[in-house]
């Protein structure tokens, strides 16, 4: 098979790996397919997202690679992928490689392939950029390690946020043993990006269930991110006519996340605002300062942590306002970064208000 077939397929075979929020990663190659803008930090990086392999003996019922389904197998010797690779950096400013395969047989052999790439092109392509390379469900401790000295980060999708859930989508992996101990082996390596991983946000699982398994993997496993997925039927797959996820959960769900994860929001919080383990179907920030405001507060006299509980201010805001010392007016809140229409409600400067907290109620 011609390299830039294999190339098609295997790219559109790894789509559903997550380098961020869908509204963060725009697909940029139509041809070739697999080439992707990244938002992160306010800046854009082209990444290379690819499949070493999409022959799979797993068999989960939401993957178009599973077992169950036909579909165009291809796979890549890792020197073919390395010198791909080369040439998408040289010659279209493609920064970094985001690896995964599917697991054919033995998980080592799929995962031995994947380091082997990247070795060839760290070694023989000069390549120092950003390298993703993705754990495999069962994969040797000794590989991992391995891995971990040629990436920049790695990641295993959890999937599900409990075995019963897992359980219900696949009968190839278990939780704890292929998933979290070898999160757990991760955690122990020093990668310069850390560990990430993935959730499917989906009818089988609820809110409350998502978020407890997230603060659990930031808790005891010091994992950087948590990815969210809404689930989107694929033709082909034993799902294929369950109804797809509204996006817009998967939106409040990475809210609710960022508060944990960068706020300091106790997981305890956000399930207090639940119904039935389901956040409100707002943002969630805005509801919890409902929830705890009793009126509003004096901009000038406010701790760092009531500014960041306040809609409209975020960490970075939050320390420049610190930072000013004595604000004068909503005015010079614009110029420090404070969305005025959400956080107005909630703030008076100099004893002043924009608006009455009941009007927005």
């Amino acid at each position: 098979m011609d390299i830039l077939d294999k190339a098609r397929i295997l790219a559109d075979a790894g789509r559903f790996d997550s380098c961020g929020p869908a509204s963060c990663e725009v697909r940029i190659s139509p041809g070739l397919g697999g080439i992707h803008n990244v938002r992160a930090a306010n800046q854009n990086c082209k990444i290379f997202k690819t499949l070493m392999d999409n022959n799979c003996s797993f068999d989960c019922k939401y993957c178009p690679n599973s077992n169950r389904c036909a579909k165009n197998k291809a796979s890549y010797e890792p020197q073919e992928l390395a010198s791909l690779f080369g040439y998408l950096h040289k010659s279209h400013g493609v920064q970094g490689l985001f690896l995964s395969s599917a697991v054919a047989g033995e998980p080592d052999k799929a995962a031995s392939k994947m380091i082997e790439a990247v070795r060839i092109l760290r070694a023989k392509y000069n390549f120092t950029g950003y390298v993703h390379l993705k754990v495999l469900p069962g994969m040797s401790q000794d590989l991992i390690k391995q891995a971990a000295e040629l990436a920049d980060r790695m990641s295993i999708n959890i999937e599900a946020p409990t075995q019963s859930v897992l359980s219900e989508l696949s009968s190839c992996k278990t939780l704890k043993s292929d998933i979290i101990r070898r999160q757990r082996w991760v955690s122990k390596l020093q990668l310069p990006s850390g560990q990430t991983t993935q959730m499917i946000v989906g009818s089988f699982a609820s809110d409350e269930e998502s978020l407890r398994t997230a603060w659990k993997e930031y808790d005891k496993i010091g994992l950087k991110r948590v990815y969210y997925s809404a689930f989107t039927p694929v033709k082909g797959t034993a799902l294929q006519d369950a109804e797809a996820e509204d996006p817009r959960r998967e939106h409040r769900i990475y809210n609710a996340d960022f508060l944990m994860r960068e706020y300091g929001i106790r997981l305890k919080e956000l399930l207090g605002i639940m119904d039935s383990g389901m956040l409100p179907h707002e943002d969630p920030k805005l509801v919890l300062a409902r929830q705890n405001f009793d009126g509003p507060l004096d901009i000038n006299q406010s701790t760092y942590e009531e500014l960041i509980r306040v809609p409209g201010i975020g960490p970075v805001t939050a320390k420049r306002i610190m930072a000013a010392g004595n604000v004068k007016n909503h005015e010079q809140l614009a110029t420090l970064g404070v969305q005025l229409a959400k956080a107005s409600p909630f703030i008076e400067v100099e004893g002043k208000r924009q608006a009455r907290l009941g009007e927005f109620l």
